[in-house]
């Protein structure tokens, strides 16, 4: 009986990283359709009004919930953990990744984005004090390659752009590694919904603030198709991000930091997997590279201890 109902656990949380990692890797298309008109290429938003929208909207939609929960607030360090969360797992990465997407396409700002499992490793052994298993480290490595070799064996993507937009996307998934591991090691005990929800709080003011600093509804006036962008960032929000967030923090509290940023190796196979039905061509190789990932999460994640009953 023990090892069915672990069984199905891990199965639920297999659907959870599935999901996450659709979702996930539809945001990227999400983010450049609220920047720029496929119809005529022309610019709709900046990358920072984007982003504040982004923000906004999401932090509006669990804002009445999290301030119902300020109250799990019950020491400095709790405080300053979903702040780091806040800031670290949704607010920053908002902003570099579309700033980003101003000069690396889509699909390759999702391929970057699959170095989270790695930072999440290295910042949880050297700030958190996990213990680094010969399994995870091996398993992380073939995700990798498997990364590299999707990314080389994809020709439609678009590489060009500077260093500062790869830097971006680094940035980014060091900030979610940072996350990623404060939520797994401090935050863990309390309730997903309300850690995002108050999480999203300390994100509202600033959302505010970046929605009027970049003269955001002077465009949604000025512009014709602002109002058409805007939906496509509002989906990004609500399901792309406040919601898909609830979910993400759930599946860190019950698994591991490891597991659960494994869905970044994912999302580019999602990413290759939409190109295709749009039209465009899959390699064996790209198929090979896929197949190389998964068999690193599962390599990072085979013992039983580090996927469930932690």
């Amino acid at each position: 009986m023990y090892y069915f109902c672990g069984m199905k656990a891990n199965l639920k949380y297999a659907a959870i990283l599935i999901l996450l990692s659709i979702v996930w890797g539809s945001s990227f298309i999400l983010m450049k359709r609220g920047m720029i008109d496929k119809s005529t290429g022309d610019t709709i938003f900046s990358s920072t009004q984007v982003g504040a929208m982004r923000m906004l909207f999401a932090s509006s939609v669990l804002l009445p919930m999290g301030l119902r929960s300020l109250k799990i607030i019950t020491s400095f360090k709790i405080g300053l953990s979903l702040a780091v969360v806040s800031l670290a797992g949704s607010f920053l990465p908002a902003f570099l990744f579309t700033y980003a997407e101003t000069g690396i396409s889509s699909g390759y700002a999702g391929m970057l984005n699959s170095t989270v499992p790695i930072f999440t490793l290295i910042i949880g052994a050297f700030f958190f004090r996990q213990q680094l298993l010969k399994m995870q480290v091996i398993g992380v490595l073939i995700g990798t390659i498997g990364i590299v070799t999707l990314v080389n064996g994809v020709s439609v993507v678009d590489t060009s752009g500077t260093y500062l937009h790869v830097m971006a996307v680094v940035l980014a998934t060091l900030c979610y590694g940072l996350s990623t591991n404060t939520m797994r090691y401090n935050l863990s005990h309390l309730q997903p919904l309300k850690v995002t929800s108050v999480a999203f709080v300390f994100a509202f003011l600033p959302a505010v603030f970046c929605f009027f600093y970049f003269e955001t509804p002077t465009t949604i006036m000025e512009n014709e198709h602002a109002k058409k962008a805007m939906v496509y960032i509002l989906i990004l929000a609500v399901v792309g991000t406040a919601l898909s967030l609830i979910l993400f923090n759930y599946l860190i509290s019950k698994t591991s930091a490891l597991f659960a940023s494994s869905v970044t190796y994912l999302i580019p196979i999602v990413a290759v997997i939409i190109g295709f039905f749009d039209g465009e061509t899959m390699s064996w190789i790209q198929v090979a590279a896929m197949l190389i990932i998964l068999v690193g999460i599962f390599t990072a994640n085979r013992k039983k201890k580090q996927i469930a009953n932690k």
